[in-house]
């Protein structure tokens, strides 16, 4: 079964098997039937799926390894954003990101924490996990946004605070 699906949706991960392997043949009328009538399958599959999870489910979807993070939202949906680093005592904590961006034409702050996506990235980003310098940057950051009266909005996606000693 493919990673990026659940157990429950093994029906769905055999038909995402069945495209890749038709995707690897050459490019004929017939194969891209095939392949567009997969496709329409799987989202009718995915709409059944979804619509009669279970509470656990719904959790397993929310913790998903391969769910959007705050850098899709931010590429996706805040343009000219610009990362604002340093706690002005210690550190920067790369786990809590904070930047100024603009949404639908208003000019925002951005908080959240950021998780990584490979091995190199969790270990830069601790794992998601904030230390006390990613608490006070994000403090920092508000209150630049009050000076200048600016909304916040934060995307909380955390583990847990850091559970090291320093913290």
């Amino acid at each position: 079964m493919p990673a990026e699906t659940l157990d429950f949706e093994e029906p769905i991960a055999v038909l995402l098997k069945e495209i890749e392997t038709l995707s690897l043949l050459p490019k004929t009328d017939g194969r891209e039937r095939e392949l567009a009538s997969l496709t329409s399958r799987i989202e009718s599959i995915r709409r059944e799926l979804y619509a009669t999870l279970t509470p656990w489910q719904r959790v397993l979807v929310a913790r998903h390894p391969s769910r959007p993070g705050l850098e899709d939202f931010i590429q996706r949906l805040f343009p000219n954003f610009v990362e604002i680093h340093g706690d002005r005592r210690f550190a920067d904590d790369h786990a809590i990101m904070t930047g100024l961006a603009e949404y639908r034409g208003e000019r925002i702050l951005l908080v959240g924490h950021v998780k990584g996506r490979d091995t190199k990235d969790k270990i830069f980003r601790n794992f998601g996990y904030a230390r006390p310098e990613g608490y006070r940057k994000a403090l920092r950051a508000m209150r630049l946004a009050e000076k200048f009266r600016r909304p916040v909005v934060v995307f909380v996606d955390t583990p847990a605070a850091y559970p090291g000693i320093e913290s």
